[in-house]
C-alpha cells in the first residue's frame, strides 16, 4: 500500500504577505541547497506567499549576498559538466532555473574544454575503440546529443585524433 506525502502546511491568514514569514521560509530553503533569485522567488510564489512579498525578499537576499546568480551559475555549471553534462543541457537547464543568459554565458566559456569532456566521456561510457560502422557512430553520437554535447564536439569526440591524442 502507498502512502501519501503529508500535504504541505496552508499558510496562516495574513502570512501571505508578512515580509518575516517569507524571509524564514527563504532562509530556510537556502538552508537546504544553493538557489538562484529567479528560482527561489518562484518557490516561495510556489508555497503560497505573496508575489510581490517575495521579489522584496529576493532583492534583500540579494543585498546582504546570500543570493548571487553568478556564483550559483559558476557551481552549477562545474557540477554538471562533472557529472558529464554538455553546455547545450547545462545552458537550458539553467535559462529554465531563471538565470540571465549573460550569466550562463560566462560559466559555461570559464575554463572547460567541452571538446576534451565530450572526448572523455565517450571513451568512459564505449572504450578506447574507435567507433568504425555508421551505427555504432550513430549510437554514440546520439548518446552525447542526448548529453547536451553540440555536433562540432560530437565530431571531434568521434574522429581519429581520439585514438592519436591519447598514445
Amino acid at each position: 500500500m502507498l502512502r501519501k506525502r503529508p500535504r504541505k502546511r496552508a499558510l496562516a491568514p495574513g502570512q501571505s504577505a508578512d515580509a518575516a514569514a517569507v524571509s524564514a521560509a527563504a532562509v530556510m530553503l537556502l538552508s537546504r541547497r544553493d538557489f538562484c533569485s529567479g528560482e527561489l522567488g518562484q518557490t516561495l510564489v510556489a508555497q503560497g506567499f505573496e508575489p510581490l512579498a517575495a521579489q522584496g525578499v529576493v532583492k534583500e537576499l540579494v543585498e546582504r549576498g546570500y543570493l548571487n546568480d553568478e556564483r550559483y551559475a559558476e557551481q552549477y555549471v562545474a557540477y554538471h559538466a562533472e557529472r558529464g553534462h554538455g553546455p547545450l543541457r547545462i545552458e537550458r537547464e539553467l535559462v529554465q532555473r531563471g538565470v540571465e543568459p549573460a550569466l550562463i554565458e560566462a560559466a559555461l566559456a570559464a575554463g572547460e574544454d567541452w571538446a576534451q569532456r565530450a572526448r572523455e566521456l565517450r571513451i568512459r561510457r564505449f572504450g578506447l575503440a574507435e567507433p568504425k560502422a555508421w551505427p555504432e557512430k550513430a549510437k554514440q553520437a546520439r548518446f552525447l546529443q542526448y548529453r547536451g554535447f553540440s555536433n562540432d564536439h560530437i565530431r571531434s569526440a568521434l574522429g581519429p585524433e581520439v585514438v592519436a591524442g591519447l598514445d
